[in-house]
């Protein structure tokens, strides 16, 4: 399977999407810095202000709302409904002294968080003679495992896996410790929540419109494209295709309209100056055949037919070579079996060895007539340089394949291309005495293109040339 669509509609909803969600990915990630930048700042202004204030000892209006949060704690310990992390302690638990350092053994302090600490305490004018800050689980520390001896249920309120962020400070002069001890507030897990939701809708509406637009941009290319490709198949115009779409659009359907008008009428112009060299010269070539029959040496009479044979045949192939893929006449569903037995009868008519072999029935839309032309004109190469033909009818993929094959000399490799071109003859036996202005595989090839189908040359391994006329089945 493709991962990446060919359409242009699929190419670019895909990019904008794989942009989008880059973009958002990236404001995902300093949103989330910016987050806990502001967190961890928070978290040490809170502590700093405990210890800079602690000391004055609370208020009233602090001991009220120490007795609420109290309060609230118990209730939220009986309500299972509000069974969550605790985010604030109360005022009692936030401050506190003690005679020892808060630093329990085997904890590690939080060097980043004393530099920060000391900094905000120092601006404030505190003397600080030792400083300890270290972060634990708040449901080891000795100062809340006390308060939850006291009352049991708040432990239901504390969240086991909850961080404590506990500042000790020791200020000069004194003996005492000041702790501050301050929940870690949980990381914000929902920006990322949001930024997916966010990410998601915005993808989803973009598509959405972008659908529309790109839409409408790609059904007149569409149609553009599908009418140069019957141009350029059949070299008749069709009709002006309507101007839509973006103004962008509008003017490369109009200059596509201008084109195919334009090559159109250089087209007929041709078939006329054609039909014209055509009449000119067939009628004096046909006045010097009538009087060649008073030439009395028979020998010199002959030549002079032949001579005049050839110039005719040549000039049909040349004005049929020009008017491929100008014939009105449409294509045609044939069955190409039946199609090449009816040409392989007119040579065994004739006593050519000529032999077919058709492995599937084929049906395909064609211009008859052409085809056979086409055909014919293989089928005689193989007679000429091989002796015989062998034909072969199959099925390849979405191709039709019509193979001619003889047991003749081949062809140089490096020349296979080239006999494809008009006017291009081999060397030795594939000359003007053998065969004729070398217009017959030139012939077959614009058949098969104006087809849409290709002819291909190749030597057989075991001698001999296989040309294969290949034309699509749909």
């Amino acid at each position: 399977m493709r991962l990446i669509p060919r359409s242009l509609i699929g190419q670019t909803l895909l990019a904008v999407a794989v942009a989008l969600i880059v973009a958002q990915a990236i404001s995902a990630v300093l949103l989330y810095r910016a987050a806990e930048q502001r967190r961890d700042t928070a978290l040490l202004n809170a502590a700093a202000f405990h210890l800079v204030v602690g000391s004055a000892g609370p208020r009233g209006g602090e001991e009220r709302q120490a007795r609420r949060e109290m309060r609230r704690m118990n209730e939220g310990a009986r309500n299972p409904r509000h069974d969550r992390a605790l985010r604030r302690l109360p005022r009692q638990l936030r401050y506190s002294t003690q005679d020892a350092s808060p630093l329990l053994p085997g904890e590690s302090r939080h060097e980043d968080g004393e530099a920060a600490i000391d900094a905000i305490l120092s601006s404030q004018g505190v003397d600080i003679a030792e400083l300890v800050v270290t972060r634990r689980p708040v449901v080891s520390d000795p100062v809340i495992a006390a308060a939850v001896e006291r009352q049991p249920r708040l432990r239901i309120a504390l969240a086991e896996r909850q961080a404590l962020f506990v500042v000790g400070l020791r200020r000069e002069g004194a003996s005492e410790w000041e702790v501050a001890r301050v929940v870690d507030p949980p990381r914000e897990g929902r920006i990322l929540g949001t930024l997916l939701l966010q990410t998601a809708i915005l993808i989803a509406v973009l598509m959405v419109l972008l659908w529309f637009v790109l839409r409408r941009i790609t059904r007149p290319l569409g149609a553009l494209a599908e009418s140069t490709r019957r141009f350029s198949g059949t070299g008749a115009p069709d009709a002006p295709l309507a101007l839509s779409g973006p103004e962008d659009i509008r003017r490369l359907i109009a200059a596509h309209n201008a084109m195919q008008a334009r090559i159109g009428s250089m087209l007929d112009e041709k078939d006329v100056m054609l039909g014209a060299i055509g009449h000119d010269l067939k009628t004096p070539l046909a006045a010097l055949r009538v009087r060649i029959e008073g030439v009395e040496n028979p020998k010199a009479r002959a030549i002079m037919a032949a001579t005049i044979e050839d110039i005719t045949r040549t000039l049909d192939e040349i004005l049929q070579l020009a008017r491929i893929g100008r014939s009105d006449v449409p294509a045609e569903r044939t069955e190409l079996g039946a199609l090449a037995a009816s040409v392989v009868e007119e040579f065994e008519d004739m006593g050519e060895p000529v032999t077919m072999e058709q492995q599937v029935r084929l049906p395909a839309p064609v211009r008859i007539t052409w085809v056979k032309r086409g055909l014919r004109n293989l089928i005689t190469n193989a007679l000429r340089y091989g002796g015989s033909a062998e034909i072969t009818v199959l099925r390849e993929g979405d191709w039709a394949v019509l193979r001619v094959e003889d047991n003749g000399p081949g062809i140089p490799e490096d020349r296979l291309a080239e006999m494809l071109e008009p006017f291009t003859r081999g060397e030795a036996s594939r000359n003007r005495d053998t065969g004729g202005a070398g217009l017959g595989l030139a012939l077959a090839r614009a058949v098969a293109e104006q087809h849409g189908g290709t002819l291909v040359l190749a030597n057989r391994p075991q001698g001999g040339l296989r040309a294969e006329f290949r034309l699509p089945t749909g």
